[in-house]
């Protein structure tokens, strides 16, 4: 497939994946949902491994999973360990939230992993870059202007706080990503496969304490939008890394146009949730786009 085909329907899938994590969680136990939504990817990768161990070479090279040490585990149950924390705010976040206001937040994700970078890793921003981040911030603050008109006041909206956590955490996750990816030299499948085992396992004590009420807690409803997140994030990723393999594909322009899922799940709420539509949040969700698009192309 193109890299630009595969890379304009991993934005699809991204957007998918947020529709559907609104729709399984709005009025409903937020842990459970994230315990069953990964033991389904769990379940595609332990298949997954199972027929590498029992027909080598039957799958494609970029789904081939390595034998591990003991350490490369425990480093890659820390990357479990970053996501959960992310996602545990994230969810909550979005259980509480229009998906037209939390998806964009979500969006600036590379903003503050380049902020990330600056600090950890010693970068030095390009023009481009620091006027993509000045562009986020301005379509930010819309973004809060517009949410006030709907009650969502950002300064003192606990759930906005919870998705910005949970989108500083994935941030630091995307560093981390970078440093397994790049320095420690793991494939792709390897890190996907391995924590989306490690997170199932996370998740299970948070749900096993939901079943036996350690803590009051809202009912749980079986969805079959929890197998849409599993699936819509596994498909996501499958067509970014394999864009990736593409020789003549472009890291920045690959990420920039993943950001297109946000308006997939812009509209989706519009029309899925009968979200509130007006300009200015349109106007915002537009400009966190471009900001974005800037920081990741600079």
């Amino acid at each position: 497939m193109p890299w630009i085909a595969a890379s304009l329907l991993s934005a699809f899938f991204l957007g998918l994946y947020d529709l559907s994590t609104k729709h399984a969680v709005r009025d409903n136990a937020v842990l459970p949902v994230l315990f069953f939504a990964n033991v389904c990817s769990t379940v595609v990768w332990l298949s997954i491994l199972a027929v590498n161990a029992t027909v080598p070479g039957g799958l494609p090279p970029i789904l081939h999973v390595d034998s591990l040490t003991f350490g490369q585990h425990l480093q890659l149950l820390l990357k479990s360990a970053i996501v959960a924390a992310s996602w545990v705010c994230s969810y909550f976040a979005v259980k509480n939230l229009p998906v037209s206001i939390a998806a964009p937040i979500r969006a600036t994700g590379p903003m503050w992993t380049l902020f990330g970078a600056l600090i950890v890793l010693a970068e030095r921003p390009t023009s481009m870059e620091i006027t993509g981040v000045m562009i986020t911030l301005v379509a930010f603050l819309g973004l809060s202007l517009a949410g006030a008109r709907e009650g969502i006041h950002f300064h003192r909206n606990k759930w906005i706080g919870f998705l910005l956590g949970g989108t500083l955490i994935g941030a630091v996750s995307v560093l981390y990503d970078k440093f397994l990816l790049g320095r420690c030299g793991f494939t792709a499948a390897t890190v996907q496969c391995w924590f989306s085992i490690y997170l199932a396992l996370l998740f299970l004590p948070l749900a096993i304490g939901w079943k036996l009420r350690w803590w009051p807690r809202n009912v749980f409803h079986w969805r079959w939008s929890i197998l849409g997140i599993s699936l819509a994030l596994l498909v996501a990723d499958f067509l970014y890394f394999d864009a990736l393999r593409s020789p003549d594909a472009l890291v920045s322009l690959v990420s920039s146009f993943r950001r297109g899922s946000t308006l997939v799940a812009f509209t989706g709420g519009l029309i899925f949730f009968g979200e509130r539509y007006n300009w200015p949040k349109l106007w915002a969700v537009l400009g966190i786009v471009a900001g974005i698009v800037l920081t990741v192309l600079g």
